[in-house]
């Protein structure tokens, strides 16, 4: 196995606060001294990780799921930078404001600080390989809907996009608007959901498994193509991070791969 580096009391000068960043090395970091790795941000870094110090119940063990994929050749090693979220995390993860939950979107911000401060710092820290098609971002719930606004808002930083449950119709469906057509640069885009999952947030309902095949079907309809972006609906699927722990290793196949 690799290791878990965790950062605290990290700044975010475009938010105005400190973060802790999570950042795992995988084992093959150590043993190839003259590589350059690809890297992938993750949202609610604490959790992440299979780890003593992430949270105390189900994580997505993102650790074991791409250290098993490199052991069985499906994977190359990739970093991983894990972003803790925080009491404010449905403002930070919003790109629009969302009145039906008087929330307000500080999500522009937290991709300020990702693209202007975190991946720089990353960049200038590890041996990687900064261009966008080896840079990813993957998220669930609001934590999918920040990656996919971070796809359509910087195609030229972020090739790879993982949005797992993610709660696309968040904010009048403005992401579809947003996502208006195709960025013509190299992409992959993955889509799961439970089929009929289903969550009620603050007074929104959120019907997951519709409206993420509708938002796989609006970018197929901008010329997305087969290989560019794939769509996951499971029969069992719910909220949860175990449910997302069990997807991942197909999440990761297909993205990463």
């Amino acid at each position: 196995m690799g290791h878990v580096h965790i950062v605290r009391d990290f700044p975010s000068p475009q938010e105005g606060f400190a973060r802790t960043v999570r950042v795992y090395t995988p084992h093959a970091y150590d043993a190839m001294p003259g590589h350059r790795f690809p890297v992938l941000y993750m949202h609610d870094g604490q959790n992440v990780f299979a780890h003593p110090e992430s949270a105390l119940f189900e994580t997505w063990c993102a650790n074991l799921a791409l250290e098993h994929g490199v052991g069985e050749g499906s994977l190359e090693p990739w970093l991983i930078v894990a972003v803790d979220s925080g009491q404010g995390r449905v403002h930070d993860y919003s790109p629009w404001d969302e009145p039906r939950g008087q929330v307000h979107a500080r999500g522009e911000a937290y991709a300020r600080f990702l693209v202007e401060h975190l991946k720089p710092l990353v960049d200038r820290t590890y041996r990687t390989r900064p261009e966008p098609r080896w840079t990813g971002a993957m998220g669930s719930s609001l934590g999918g809907l920040i990656s996919l606004y971070l796809g359509c808002r910087y195609p030229d930083v972020f090739g790879r996009i993982g949005a797992l449950s993610p709660t696309v119709t968040w904010g009048a469906s403005q992401l579809f608007g947003a996502w208006a057509s195709h960025s013509r640069r190299w992409t992959r885009i993955y889509l799961d959901a439970g089929a009929h999952e289903y969550t009620d947030a603050s007074g929104v309902p959120l019907y997951y498994g519709e409206s993420t095949r509708a938002f796989y079907e609006h970018l197929k309809q901008l010329g997305y193509a087969d290989h560019e972006v794939a769509l996951v609906l499971d029969p069992h699927g719910g909220h949860h991070e175990r449910d997302w722990q069990r997807r991942l290793p197909t999440a990761m196949r297909w993205l990463l791969g």
